[in-house]
């Protein structure tokens, strides 16, 4: 039961972090304080570098808004809410916050990935890690035991995604944290795919929790950020330490946009899982697709796995249609309410090209490892009327794949 409003302060709703409230009424209120000045029940974009001091160090909580601003700090106490951590630091996009994470472990660290990752995380950990003396090693996590033999006496990160991008593998986040512990190793999740509203890797063993605010959090696509959430207070210093030291932090504004988008990112996820559900389906029964890859399918080969450690199955999906690359360059010319591009989780949907676009950076051997190959397209589900997405599919597939 959640505890009775007239209990609190009806001019504080910090009262809002706490778990017994349901998913909606937290991702609209926590975090969300009324302006005490005017009464706003929005609160105000503040735009301030600086903060007046009544003294020498004395401050209200703000003194440089690269160190902390208003409504980053609103956003980080609302996301930490969702996710069912303690702590959440933003950063001014995904990738800032995979490097700012990396930094953390200093030079001379072992790094254990998931092969199949994002290619963004990827690119850093291949191209960027290693000249600041870390090595990385990508293990196949579908078995969660084969990540065993890849620690080594400097192991300090474990890092995955599930569902991974763009096969949508999952990995059992219970089993790998219950390794990587023994290994007195820290787990990362990145959970964008899923968004807080379907998984929370934190309650089930991970030690930090990261998203791309971009896609489903801010849900638009008229952002760039990123966020780490967390439960251990020795983490959140040190992260929190460089986030201000590196600097890469979001803009007032766009943590305002962000703030914004958590509010109905409850009534986005059920459409977007909605309509891919719809969607998945249909393609299953199409003679010109050869694979439909969805966690929600029974076909999944993990869909138990999905059912066990989330809530849901989330707006992503990807299929292999029928031939080769020319095939999927048909039917990625042809769409007309889905928009070919990169990115994902806005309330559009977009189609894209993994091996191509978003992982073009992966050598043409790892992406055949991992299953990115030229006749796999990504769609991210948006959340427009269904019948008008399965029309625009059927034309598209009609005119790539001749019978």
């Amino acid at each position: 039961m959640a505890p009775n409003l007239k209990e609190n302060d009806d001019n504080n709703v910090n009262h809002f972090k706490v778990k017994e409230f349901g998913f909606g009424t937290r991702a609209i209120h926590a975090g969300q304080d009324p302006d005490p000045s005017t009464g706003a029940v929005i609160p105000p974009i503040s735009l301030s570098t600086t903060y007046k001091q009544s003294a020498i160090g004395v401050h209200k909580g703000y003194e440089y808004s690269r160190s902390s601003n208003p409504n980053r700090s609103a956003f980080e106490e609302s996301i930490a809410s969702l996710e069912k951590g303690k702590f959440a630091l933003a950063f001014s996009s995904g990738s800032a916050t995979t490097a700012t994470i990396v930094t953390s472990i200093g030079t001379n660290g072992h790094i254990i990935s998931v092969d199949d990752v994002y290619g963004g995380t990827n690119r850093y950990f291949t191209k960027v890690a290693g000249t600041q003396g870390i090595e990385v090693t990508f293990v196949n996590l579908l078995d969660p035991k084969n990540i065993e033999d890849a620690f080594k006496h400097n192991t300090k990160i474990v890092w995955i995604e599930t569902p991974t991008n763009p096969t949508l593998r999952l990995i059992d986040i219970k089993a790998v944290a219950n390794i990587t512990h023994q290994h007195n190793a820290i787990l990362v999740v990145d959970n964008t795919f899923m968004s807080p509203y379907f998984q929370n890797p934190l309650e089930l063993g991970a030690d930090i929790v990261v998203h791309s605010v971009t896609k489903y959090i801010n849900g638009h696509s008229d952002v760039v950020m990123g966020v780490a959430i967390m439960n251990d207070g020795e983490i959140y210093n040190k992260i929190k330490f460089l986030q201000n030291a590196i600097g890469a932090v979001p803009s007032s504004f766009d943590s305002w946009l962000a703030s914004r988008g958590l509010k109905t990112l409850h009534l986005r996820m059920r459409q977007h899982q909605e309509n891919a559900t719809k969607i998945a389906k249909f393609l299953e029964k199409s003679g010109k697709v050869e694979q439909v890859i969805y966690p929600g399918l029974e076909s999944h080969p993990q869909h138990l796995l999905a059912k066990k450690q989330a809530r849901g199955f989330g707006g992503m999906l990807s299929f292999r249609i029928k031939g080769g690359f020319k095939e999927a360059d048909g039917f990625l010319k042809n769409i007309k309410i889905f928009t070919l591009a990169e990115s994902l989780g806005g309330v559009e949907s977009l189609a894209e090209h993994p091996a191509r676009m978003t992982h073009a950076s992966l050598s043409e051997e790892h992406r055949n490892a991992v299953g990115v190959t030229d006749n796999l397209i990504r769609l991210s589900v948006g959340v427009e009327d269904v019948d008008d997405l399965l029309e625009d599919i059927q034309q598209a597939l009609d005119i790539a794949v001749q019978d």
